[in-house]
């Protein structure tokens, strides 16, 4: 691919995700949006969000805090194609203006802002957090190409500042280099003044194994200069020390340096190639090593980090001993999980860490490549919902597609409005489940969260799965543009996915995800209704209680939920028509998705089981069981309960009926008849 047509493919996907934005303003946040997903993918920070606030001398266009480290983004997007060049003056401006904002926000910005704002959130924040932030990293986001001039590192108020410039060239390079991080390339005789004595494992058929004992110091400063970049992304779960096994870590640096060696299991690293050279004394040692990546180590590297900067810890009689797995690009993705999980032993590493190749993700992958969606609006062009498990895959496929016009084919069949991500059907789900407080954490945490959530109950995925899976990103999106029209004047994320809990909760999940499929649009009825209970989450959300006091943090709290929850509304008359009716037998209660909640087929039977016991006999059961003692008291209990929901017709939960059907099973052997 060639920079002008990513550049064309970059304006596209800006444009989809603004939608059908005319002055500009929803493309900047959109294209700020897209640069933001793709570093917190490789590594750069765990999530960015957008806050774009323009005055006189200033500008911010987001922000990432987290750790001790203060990620603030500029960005400077012209939607041009072919792309226009980044001057060097230009990129100096738009640094200024970031500085300069964070200098103002230092002395009281906040209090001349609405409270209401997310400028006023970005504000508040960096000046409540400044005196415990270790250092700040400055960004500039651009679609024009940069001549890469050399920023300066300086300093604001005694914190250090670093420039990083993300333009078109260097989107590029991370976009179709097949990795989703920048590689990290360590010139150890530069930053150290000697090569790293190390002892070269057996030789292997696609890797080589060295064993090294490596400067605390040295470790430290990779942590300080790359940060979660230096930590494989689907394992960087530590970044504070916040477990008793980080506190251990600690004390150890701080009162036993001299046993660190002794104590610490060290750090597992992989990297694509080393350059070796032989030490003073004669033996092998590392000179540079490329494409470095700590797979398992990240709470022993960032604690020595830690202690350095915030203890002031003396680390030069701190030593950690390593293992480095050289790995060639052809065994990378096969070879890295496997390191990361065996050699892990003070965190649990589950296999939500593993998430790109989870047999979930693969079999939606496969179910998307099969299943026409309906066609919409009375044509006849049926399209596909392109799930994209791993990132680059759309643009992968539509450039193997052939010719110009079979490409231009593969995009009508596969629109990029209609595209999916895994991060999208995290937030997709979540919302329907009504966890819109954890869907407002950030896309990768939100997702990590539906992983773990996914190991502990697996989802069937069938074609009813995906095209219930379509509904919610039809309900999921047309909400944004609603949400848009009302200009809530920020916070759209999350007025958008408390807005779909609410109405999920308002309603017992029984919108009929089945005909917004059919259809693939909403309801005149469905579309009114989000805009009513979006005007009141707005309400709850812009006004925090207790000790929170930005609304962005608010909205991450299960209290702001739960006074979602408790909002008065109502569906109106045409609404409620369209709801899937309760009761009716088995097909209407098969249609209804309750998430995570969804039962399994096995599950399934075993409420048909329970249902089919009449009321008379769960109450037999419950007197005989209190006459007899034979069975637990809350045995009895639950048979009664049982009794009262058959004489309602109501169906017992999966939870009450696995436990009902071994108790009657108990009750007969016991010699109840």
């Amino acid at each position: 691919m060639e920079i002008e047509e990513y550049a064309e493919r970059l304006l596209q996907e800006t444009l989809a995700a603004a939608d059908t934005d005319v002055d500009g303003g929803l493309r900047l946040e959109a294209f700020t949006q897209l640069v933001a997903e793709r570093l917190a993918e490789a590594g750069e920070f765990s999530d960015g969000e957008v806050c774009f606030h323009q005055a006189r001398g200033v500008e911010v266009s987001g922000y990432a805090l987290e750790d001790s480290v203060f990620h603030l983004f500029v960005t400077d997007y012209r939607g041009a194609s072919p792309p226009e060049s980044l001057t060097d003056t230009q990129v100096q401006n738009s640094f200024r203006r970031l500085t300069t904002f964070v200098q103002r926000c230092l002395e009281g910005y906040a209090e001349r802002l609405e409270e209401s704002s997310p400028a006023f959130e970005l504000a508040d924040l960096i000046e409540a957090n400044w005196q415990h932030l270790e250092s700040v990293r400055l960004y500039l986001f651009s679609d024009a190409r940069a001549r890469q001039p050399l920023v300066p590192n300086t300093e604001i108020n005694g914190i250090p500042v670093t420039h990083h410039i993300w333009d078109l060239e260097r989107l590029f390079r991370l976009d179709t280099s097949g990795l989703e991080r920048e590689p990290i390339s360590i010139d150890v005789i530069e930053r150290i003044g000697a090569p790293l004595p190390c002892l070269r494992g057996p030789s292997a058929d696609n890797h080589d194994v060295y064993l090294l004992v490596i400067p605390a110091d040295f470790l430290a400063d990779l942590y300080t200069d790359f940060g979660a970049r230096l930590l494989e992304r689907n394992v960087r779960s530590f970044l504070q020390a916040r477990g008793a096994v980080n506190r251990g870590i600690r004390d150890t640096i701080l009162k036993q340096p001299d046993r660190f060696l002794a104590y610490n299991n060290g750090i597992s690293a992989t990297a694509g190639s080393v350059t070796l050279v032989r030490s003073a004394e004669g033996a092998p040692a590392l000179a540079r090593i490329d494409d470095l990546q700590i797979v398992n180590g990240g709470q022993t590297t960032a604690s020595l980090h830690a202690a350095k900067r915030r203890d002031k810890a003396d680390l030069s009689r701190i030593a950690v001993q390593a293992k480095l797995t050289v790995v060639g690009p052809e065994t990378i993705d096969e070879l890295v999980p496997h390191i990361s999980q065996y050699s892990n032993t003070q965190n649990k590493v589950t296999g939500a860490d593993f998430s790109a190749n989870d047999p979930f993700h693969i079999a939606v992958e496969a179910l998307s490549r099969s299943i026409w969606a309906p066609a919409a609006d009375g044509t006849q062009r049926q399209t596909h919902w392109f799930y994209e498990r791993a990132r680059g895959q759309y643009p992968d496929a539509l450039a193997r597609s052939g010719t110009p016009a079979q490409q231009r084919q593969f995009k009508t069949m596969n629109p990029t409005s209609q595209k999916i991500t895994k991060t999208d059907l995290a937030k997709f789900e979540h919302s329907w489940e009504q966890l819109p407080h954890v869907v407002s954490l950030g896309a990768e945490k939100n997702f990590r969260e539906f992983m773990l959530r996914l190991a502990e109950r697996p989802r069937g995925t069938d074609a009813a799965y995906f095209e219930r899976l379509v509904a919610k990103a039809i309900l999921f999106r047309t909400a944004e543009k609603l949400v848009s029209a009302e200009n809530f004047g920020g916070y759209r994320a999350n007025i958008v996915t408390y807005s779909i809990a609410k109405l999920v909760h308002a309603t017992g999940h029984r919108l009929d995800l089945g005909a917004i499929w059919r259809a693939q649009r909403l309801t005149d009825a469905t579309a009114e209704a989000i805009t009513e209970i979006s005007r009141l989450v707005f309400g709850v959300i812009s006004t925090p209680s207790g000790t929170v006091r930005n609304i962005g943090e608010w909205s991450k709290k299960i209290d702001c939920w739960k006074r979602v929850e408790e909002l008065a509304w109502q569906p109106s008359r045409a609404l409620a028509a369209e709801l899937i009716p309760l009761g009716g037998g088995s097909e209407p209660a098969a249609r209804i998705d309750r998430g995570a909640a969804t039962s399994t087929p096995e599950e399934e039977e075993i409420v048909r089981r329970a249902s089919e016991v009449d009321a008379d006999v769960w109450f037999r059961v419950s007197n005989w069981a209190k006459e007899t003692s034979n069975l637990q008291p809350w045995q009895r209990g639950l048979a009664y309960s049982l009794g009262r929901l058959a004489t309602t017709g109501r169906p017992p939960s999966i939870k009450q009926a696995r436990q009902g059907v071994v108790l009657l099973d108990e009750a007969k052997r016991l010699g109840f008849l």
